[in-house]
């Protein structure tokens, strides 16, 4: 009997104890998922941004590529989701899309400058770059020292731009000051009204213009208007910070693993300090010499698969495109080839098209060369490198960096010991001895450069053509005149 309560007595206790964990996972299941778990039940990550050069964009073989977009294909990565990004032309309406609960949007990520306005509007990730608010001016005019120097000008800023909240801070202390929020332009297009003369200055982020420069070269920065500032991902206000937490230990990660520095180089460490000249000499070679090779280097690059912006760009640090140039060292020709090196090629070096061909072939066996473990883009910057100081020095210059501690994979490693070559403590210890290690490092960074504005005013003429070919159609569709120059550019596509 006494057994018989004993047994009783447990299997009470039993059930009481099921009954209260049954209870508890229904409180569980009936728990709303946070953002988190919804986003990653979805498998997508849906990001607010805007296409431009410091953002995202579309590349040659037309993948999406860009500093930002490096950022949050990783980031999606991490989540294990997929990357959506819905482009947005106009800031202020990505603010208000971003808020807009029934959007759909989780963050917005384009180069955002962190304000105590927006910190109203929205929270921000910590930092991952800071950038200078700069004045730009035309050169000829007259340069703008201060902000009070703006008084009575024309100046255009982007709509709902931290630049424009920065003018209206400026107005209060300066009520002279006169702006134009310019709604669906990018920072690139402002510098061109500047440089065209449609507007006295223009307010840009330091970044921008130091990617456009070469493309404008009758512009130049006045002054900055303010200090550095933080750049940040922006997420929507609320009491779920799942994801927003997620984002933080993100970035947080993206400094400390080095993908901050990687991203860094890759899309902003070919910006040289191109001054006026420079600029002015590359813009009219760019009209003047560039077009009677530009179908041969397309031809040539295709057929080595090669990107042709690159092969330009490479024949512009080396000849500026003129096929009869000649240095102090012997090497001649558009691709400025050595006699040995033109006869292993089997070409004459003075013929533009045989030079063009040659060089595009030299590269491309240079960079075969290279250890296949060296990714894009540091195997091309290594090969280009190696074609200026030679693959031997290249070498010398991998060792020395692995002997001191960096990676002889990494371009950036390499490149800050290239110089070491031409100090007799260590070019002593290499295997072919001196060089002139600074000018491989000048010569990449600027071809780089070269190649980030050709490509960029490819795409300008791009855009262009297929604007005056659309409105060309639309206006023989409405059977309305159209303006000859229209007709003319739609007609040449």
């Amino acid at each position: 009997m006494m057994m018989k309560s004993r047994i009783l007595r447990y299997s009470r206790r039993l059930l009481k104890g099921l009954a209260l964990a049954c209870c508890a996972s229904l409180l569980v299941a009936s728990k709303a998922p946070d953002m988190l778990e919804r986003l990653k039940a979805s498998g997508k990550l849906v990001v607010l941004s805007q296409n431009g050069p410091t953002t995202y964009y579309e590349d040659a073989a037309g993948q999406h590529t860009g500093f930002e977009y490096g950022m949050l294909r990783a980031f999606a990565e991490d989540l294990g989701v997929e990357l959506e990004i819905r482009d947005v032309h106009d800031l202020g309406e990505m603010f208000d899309r971003l808020r807009a609960p029934g959007e759909g949007a989780h963050l917005a990520a384009a180069g955002l400058t962190v304000t105590p306005e927006r910190r109203d509007q929205v929270r921000f990730t910590p930092s991952y770059f800071e950038i200078r608010q700069q004045v730009v001016y035309r050169l000829g005019e007259e340069r703008p020292r201060k902000a009070g120097d703006l008084e009575g000008k024309k100046v255009a800023v982007i709509a709902g731009s931290a630049h424009a909240e920065q003018m209206r801070k400026l107005a209060q202390r300066y009520p002279g000051l006169e702006w134009e929020e310019i709604s669906d332009v990018d920072a690139m297009e402002l510098v061109e009204m500047v440089d065209q003369g449609r507007f006295s200055y223009a307010v840009v982020d330091s970044n921008a213009y130091a990617v456009h420069r070469g493309l404008y070269p009758n512009t130049s920065v006045a002054f900055n208007l303010t200090q550095f500032q933080p750049v940040a991902w922006a997420f929507p206000q609320g009491e779920d910070d799942s994801l927003y937490r997620s984002a933080r230990r993100f970035m947080l990660r993206a400094n400390t693993s080095g993908l901050l520095a990687e991203l860094r180089e890759e899309f902003f460490g070919h910006v040289s300090k191109l001054n006026a000249g420079g600029a002015q000499a590359f813009a009219k070679s760019s009209r003047e010499r560039l077009p009677q090779w530009r179908d041969t280097m397309q031809k040539v690059a295709e057929q080595y698969e090669l990107d042709w912006h690159l092969l330009a760009a490479l024949s512009y640090q080396e000849s500026h495109w003129n096929p009869r140039a000649k240095s102090r060292t012997g090497v001649r020709g558009l691709m400025m080839l050595t006699r040995d090196t033109a006869r292993e090629l089997g070409v004459n070096r003075l013929d533009p098209e045989e030079s063009i061909d040659g060089g595009a072939r030299y590269i491309v066996q240079i960079r075969e060369k290279i250890p296949e473990r060296i990714r894009e883009p540091d195997r091309t910057w290594m090969a280009l490198a190696a074609y200026n100081v030679g693959f031997g020095h290249l070498e010398d210059a991998r060792v020395l960096t692995e002997k001191m501690g960096g990676n002889p994979d990494r371009w950036a490693d390499v490149r800050a010991h290239l110089p070491l070559l031409a100090k007799r403590q260590y070019y002593k210890t290499t295997k072919h001895g001196y060089a002139r290690g600074w000018e491989p490092v000048t010569y990449v960074q600027n071809i780089r450069h070269y190649q980030a504005l050709l490509t960029w005013s490819s795409r300008i003429e791009e855009q262009r053509l297929a604007a005056a070919n659309n409105a060309a159609v639309e206006a023989l569709a409405d059977n309305t005149p159209v303006d000859a120059e229209a007709a003319g550019a739609a007609s040449a596509l």
